[in-house]
């Protein structure tokens, strides 16, 4: 079953049961269900037709859901737009999409007023007429039941961008319903599981990791507007959810909170992390907090939908640095430069095959090319596989420094830095030299109240790290460029300025 037929299925089952909880408002299954199929009226009125992208451009909430729900019930493709870009990054993503109709927040219509792109029809998530609240309780529309493919376009998602120019990913009906199916197993979702979801719905990592597994079990999501330190703790009590996903840097701010030991998660059995790595420090101090919560690293990408690999609780500490171990319904190898797989240790290109790997991207067949390969997806990560078959991430490809003829990895770098009491958080970077070609520069947040020179981290370095590895730089910054999914933009760090 597609995620639209396993919802429709639930709805069956438990009409009346908690589906959405968003500041105080609260849905069930079928009353959800009921403004989803409005949306998917109202675009079949319009004489929208398959493959028609309508772009939706909105904050964290429940009408989200609605809407991401609602397009793809109607036979239409959803394209979540990063509410986190500026003007002329959305600009770029509506005219390269060609999206049809747009569906935006009026709590963010600065951004949208500054684009010039237009659209046959607009909606706003807002009240009053041609509104969402206006279509959703309109009885005049009336749902067409529409046969979907497993290979109709569902969803659109436009890549962060931390390399370069963003591409829009084309995931079907069946990458979605494999992300369900895969993700829960991993997890052990079942229908008691209430998810509190504070990262942007617009990624898919919120999506598709945690509200569609969730969703297609019959589970609760617990939805906030953003992620937001004291409010997540006071919701993470009294909403009493079961499982809570955050990136490192969002750990690390909860774990410096005052009084987070006292915390008490008595339904909490599921910290889920991913995007970024998670420093050895880190993993043991959320442990010791939280001894009651499993911990869970999740592995993948937009182009798969994103499943990969995952760390389970009980190789947490043990296998620390490592993505876990292969998916079900997957497929991963380390490969070399001609596609051969490479033996245990040696680091190569990941690559991934499953039904969750993207159909590809959208009007760029060239860039589909590179990327899938025999069915393969090239990832564009380092990797290696230890003796036990558990993944390792290197670094990303297009990352990796070469030092005078040595191969550097950042991350690695990164992991000595985070050894630091004084770090609170930290980038590697390889910048142009005269001398060497390129040289590792290191960008550090300190903790407040705490203090560290450049030559103290690089003397540290030098007990931890070969001569050539210790950062040419260290430069120290208030906070670190991240995208929305909580991953740094190395892109920009590189632009910053060259090391002479």
């Amino acid at each position: 079953m597609f995620v639209t037929e396993k919802f429709q299925e639930k709805v069956t089952k438990h009409p009346n049961k908690l589906y959405t909880s968003f500041n105080g408002r609260e849905m069930t299954y079928e009353e959800f269900f009921e403004k989803a199929k409005k949306v998917a009226a109202y675009y079949q009125d319009k004489g929208y037709k398959k493959d028609d992208i309508i772009a939706l451009y909105s904050l964290n909430s429940d009408d989200f859901l609605v809407c991401y729900y609602g397009i793809q019930l109607g036979g239409f493709t959803v394209m979540p737009v990063n509410t986190k870009l500026a003007a002329p990054e959305v600009q770029f993503i509506f005219e390269n999409s060609q999206a049809k109709a747009l569906i935006y927040d009026e709590i963010i219509v600065e951004v949208i007023d500054k684009t010039s792109f237009k659209f046959e029809d607009t909606v706003v998530i807002g009240e009053g007429e041609n509104t969402l609240a206006g279509i959703v309780s309109n009885d005049q529309l009336e749902y067409k039941e529409t046969k979907l493919e497993g290979d109709d376009t569902a969803v659109i998602m436009y890549t962060s961008g931390t390399t370069g120019k963003p591409k829009g990913v084309m995931l079907t009906h069946t990458n979605i319903k494999a992300a369900g199916e895969i993700w829960a197993e991993a997890m052990s979702i079942t229908e008691d599981d209430r998810m509190l979801v504070s990262t942007p719905l617009f990624h898919c990592a919120a999506s598709h990791v945690f509200v569609v597994p969730v969703s297609y079990m019959g589970g609760t999501i617990l939805i906030e507007e953003a992620f937001s330190p004291e409010k997540t703790i006071k919701n993470l009590e009294t909403l009493e959810p079961t499982i809570f996903f955050g990136v490192p840097a969002m750990f690390s701010i909860i774990l410096n909170l005052p009084d987070i030991g006292k915390l008490d998660l008595k339904k909490l059995r599921l910290f889920g992390y991913g995007a970024a790595p998670m420093p050895y420090e880190l993993v043991k101090k959320l442990k010791e907090t939280f001894p009651n919560v499993a911990l869970q690293n999740l592995y993948g990408q937009t182009e798969n939908a994103p499943a990969a690999s995952s760390l389970k609780d009980h190789l947490a500490l043990e296998k620390i640095g490592s993505v876990g171990e292969i998916l079900p319904q997957t497929d991963v190898r380390v490969v070399d430069e001609f596609g051969e797989s490479l033996p245990v240790g040696q680091v190569g290109e990941i690559v991934v095959k499953g039904p969750q790997v993207m159909k590809g991207y959208l009007r760029n067949p060239e860039a589909t090319g590179k990327a899938i390969q025999n069915g393969w997806l090239y990832s564009g990560d380092l990797g290696k596989f230890d003796e036990d078959g558990l993944l390792y991430i290197v670094d990303r490809k297009k990352d990796m420094i070469i030092r005078g003829g040595e191969n550097v990895y950042p991350v690695e770098i990164e992991e000595v830095l985070y050894q630091i009491p004084q770090i609170l958080e930290a980038a590697v970077v390889g910048v142009p030299h005269e001398i060497y070609g390129e040289v590792p520069k290191a960008y550090a947040v300190v903790k407040k109240g705490q203090a560290i020179t450049e030559g103290e981290i690089k003397t540290y370095c030098g007990t931890q790290l070969a001569k050539y590895k210790v950062p040419f730089e260290v430069e120290f910054m208030d906070e670190l460029p991240r995208n929305a999914s909580g991953k740094v933009l190395k892109h920009a760090l590189r632009s910053k300025e060259t090391v002479n």
